[in-house]
C-alpha cells in the first residue's frame, strides 16, 4: 500500500494490456485501434488484460483498484511462498518446520523487489502468484513419490494433484508465455530422481497429465486465433510482433554478443523500428577492432539515414554477429550469458522507482543524490543476502527433492532469458519465491534451549494442513 501511494509507476508495456483490456471489455475484441479500425491481435498473452478487464467491469477503468487487487494477490504470494518453505522443510521437526514457515513469511512480506511491482500495472505480480502456486502443487507428497502408484488408491490423488499443477502452469502461460519452463524443471528433476525402468511408467503417466493440465487453459486460445486469425497459435510471438512482420533479428543477434546491461535495451533495442541510434552509446567492448568499429558505424548511419532497418542492413549486422561468435565462441556461449545472469539478479531494482542512484564510484554517487544512493546501495546489497541466505539453504540441504526442484526452476527459467534480445532485471522476479523459500531452509538448524523454551506458543498455532506434510522422527 506504500508503493501504490507514494511510487505508482507505469512502464513501456503498460499501455498494451491497458488497451487490449478495454477493447475486450467494452468492444468485445481483443487487440488494438490501427487507423481508426479495431483489428485483433495475438501479440500479448491474454491473461493479464483479462485480469484487467474483469476490474475494469467491477470497479471501472482506474488503476488504484488494479493496484488494490494485485496488493492482496501479493500478500497471498508471501503465504504461498512460506507453504513452499514448509514443504521443503517436511523432513524436519515439527518445531523447525514453524520456524522455517515464519522465516519465510517474513522474507517474502518484507521483500520490497515484489512489493513494489504491486504499484505497477504490469504480469509481474499476477504470474509469480501463479508460478508459487504451481510449485506448492509439484512438491505436493502425493505428486512427488510416485511409489504412491503402486497402491490403486494412491492413483486418483497423484493423477489430481499433477493435473492441477498443469492447470495452473497453464493458466500462468497465459499471462507469461515461459512459464511452461517449470513443467521442464519439474520432469527433468523427477526424471533424474526415478530413473530405473521401473518407474518409466508413472513418469510417463505423469508427464501426460501435466501436459493435459497445462492444454486446458491454452486451448481456447489457440482456438480463438484459429478462427479470428487462421492459424494455431498457443504463444504470443518471441519478439511480440504481429503476423508477417519483419524483425531484425541480425541486430539482436550482434547486440547478444557483447550487451548484458538493461539500460543498454533503452539505447538500441528499444529504439528499434526507427529512432536514431548514436554510435557513441555503444560500449567498447563491442567492438573487437577499430576496423569492426568503422563496419558498426556505417551500418549505423544507414540505419539512420533510412529511418529504419532494412533488410541488407540487418543481414549485414546478423554477418558481423556470427563472425563475433566464430571468432570468441566462450564469450558469446558462456561469458555474456553469466554476465546477463548477474545484471538481472544482482541490480538494485530501482527501475520502477523514482531513483537512479550510483554507486560506484561511491564518494561521487553520494555527491550526487545522496538519497539515492542510500537506497540504491541498499537494495543491492539486499540482492546478495536473499541469494546468499538462497545458496546456504539450498546447499545445506541439498538431498531434499524439493530443493532439486527450486534450484532446477531457478537455473532453467534465467538460462532460458538470458537468450532474450534484451536482459531486464524483472524478468527473474517470478523466481523470487522459490528463492526466499530456500533461504528460509538457512534457519533450518538444531534449535538451542531458549528457543526450544520460546517457539512452543508460535507452534500453537493451527496452520493449515500445507504447512503439515508429513510425521518426522527427527529429534527436536
Amino acid at each position: 500500500m506504500y508503493f501504490i501511494w507514494r511510487f505508482p509507476f507505469a512502464s513501456g508495456d503498460t499501455p498494451y494490456y491497458e488497451e487490449l483490456a478495454r477493447n475486450w471489455l467494452y468492444h468485445g475484441i481483443y487487440g488494438f485501434f490501427s487507423n481508426g479500425y479495431l483489428s485483433p491481435s495475438a501479440v500479448r498473452m491474454p491473461g493479464y488484460p483479462a485480469f484487467l478487464a474483469l476490474i475494469y467491469s467491477l470497479a471501472g477503468p482506474g488503476r488504484t483498484a488494479v493496484f488494490v487487487t494485485q496488493a492482496f494477490v501479493d500478500l497471498a504470494t508471501c503465504l504461498l511462498t512460506a507453504c513452499i518453505a514448509a514443504r521443503l522443510a517436511s523432513g524436519a521437526s515439527e518445531l523447525l518446520r514453524t520456524r522455517i514457515t515464519i522465516a519465510a513469511l517474513w522474507l517474502a512480506v518484507l521483500c520490497p523487489f515484489t512489493a513494489n511491482y504491486v504499484a505497477v500495472p504490469l504480469t509481474e505480480v499476477l504470474a509469480t502468484f501463479l508460478t508459487a502456486l504451481a510449485i506448492l502443487l509439484f512438491l505436493a507428497p502425493s505428486a512427488s513419490n510416485l511409489d504412491l502408484l503402486r497402491a490403486r488408491p494412491a492413483l486418483l490423488p497423484f493423477v489430481r494433484t499433477w493435473f492441477l499443477a498443469g492447470l495452473v502452469v497453464g493458466l500462468a502461460t497465459l499471462v507469461r508465455p515461459e512459464t511452461p519452463l517449470l513443467v521442464v524443471a519439474a520432469l527433468l528433476v523427477f526424471a533424474l530422481r526415478w530413473w530405473r525402468p521401473l518407474h518409466w511408467r508413472n513418469l510417463i503417466v505423469a508427464g501426460l497429465w501435466v501436459a493435459l493440465g497445462v492444454l486446458v487453459p491454452l486451448t481456447p486460445w489457440a482456438a480463438r486465433n484459429a478462427r479470428v486469425l487462421g492459424r494455431v497459435q498457443f504463444l504470443s510471438p518471441r519478439y511480440a510482433e504481429t503476423f508477417g512482420e519483419v524483425m531484425p533479428t541480425g541486430f539482436y543477434a550482434w547486440t547478444q554478443t557483447w550487451m548484458f546491461r538493461s539500460r543498454d535495451a533503452y539505447l538500441f533495442a528499444w529504439k528499434l523500428p526507427n529512432t536514431p541510434i548514436a554510435l557513441s552509446d555503444v560500449p567498447a567492448y563491442a567492438f573487437d577492432s577499430p576496423a569492426e568499429r568503422t563496419r558498426v558505424a556505417s551500418l549505423l548511419e544507414l540505419y539512420n539515414r533510412q529511418r529504419g532497418m532494412a533488410f541488407q542492413t540487418d543481414l549485414e549486422f546478423a554477418n558481423l554477429a556470427r563472425e563475433r561468435t566464430l571468432h570468441h565462441p566462450f564469450r558469446s556461449y558462456l561469458w555474456i550469458p553469466i554476465e546477463r545472469t548477474a545484471a538481472m539478479w544482482f541490480t538494485p531494482r530501482i527501475a520502477v522507482l523514482p531513483y537512479s542512484g550510483q554507486i560506484w564510484p561511491l564518494s561521487e554517487g553520494w555527491r550526487q543524490s545522496p538519497v539515492g544512493f542510500e537506497i540504491t546501495l541498499a537494495f543491492a546489497l539486499l540482492n546478495f543476502l536473499y541469494a546468499g541466505l538462497a545458496i546456504f539453504g539450498a546447499f545445506r540441504w541439498r538431498q531434499s527433492p524439493g530443493i532439486a526442484l527450486l534450484v532446477a526452476f531457478i537455473v532453467i527459467r534465467t538460462a532460458c532469458l538470458t537468450q532474450l534480445q534484451t536482459c531486464e532485471p524483472r524478468y527473474v522476479l517470478v523466481c523470487l519465491p522459490a528463492l526466499l523459500a530456500l533461504a528460509a531452509q538457512s534457519w533450518r538448524t538444531r534449535l538451542s534451549r531458549p528457543a526450544r523454551a520460546l517457539l512452543p506458543a508460535a507452534a500453537t498455532i493451527q496452520l493449515a494442513p500445507v504447512f503439515q506434510p508429513s510425521v518426522s522422527h527427527e529429534s527436536p
